[in-house]
């Protein structure tokens, strides 16, 4: 894997997120990869998991949210990226984001690891 890589599955990861449904999956993350929403929860494991998961916490096809990243450490298979995502037009939520993401030869993630930070807010925004 090399940053050009980790960039593609980056803006893969942003439409995905902004599409209805959860197809785009199949191409994001491989049959049995880990996400793991916070350090210190259990991972998800497999497409199912991470699709209910998806499922759960987006607002739907008209949330207006703005990501940007940056790539700050590649190793091997694994990069590790500072995103920042601002939700709202004007500003409502904001949160800064460490990812951990391996990506397997066919360019799928395998393992995926946030390390979210919600200044003055609860992790979830119920």
């Amino acid at each position: 894997m090399d940053r050009a890589d980790l960039t593609g599955w980056l803006a893969a990861y942003d439409a995905a997120w902004r599409t209805p449904g959860t197809e785009p999956l199949r191409t994001l993350f491989a049959e049995g990869a880990t996400y793991q929403p916070a350090p210190f929860e259990p991972p998800l494991r497999g497409r199912p998991a991470i699709a209910a998961f998806w499922d759960a916490e987006r607002e739907g096809p008209d949330e207006v949210f703005k990501l940007t990243s940056e790539i700050v450490a590649m190793e091997s298979d694994t990069g590790v990226v500072r995103v920042e995502v601002v939700y709202g037009d004007p500003e409502v939520r904001r949160y800064r984001n460490l990812w951990i993401v391996t990506l397997d030869e066919a360019g799928s993630c395998t393992a995926f690891e946030e390390w979210p930070f919600f200044p003055g807010q609860a992790r979830s925004a119920q």
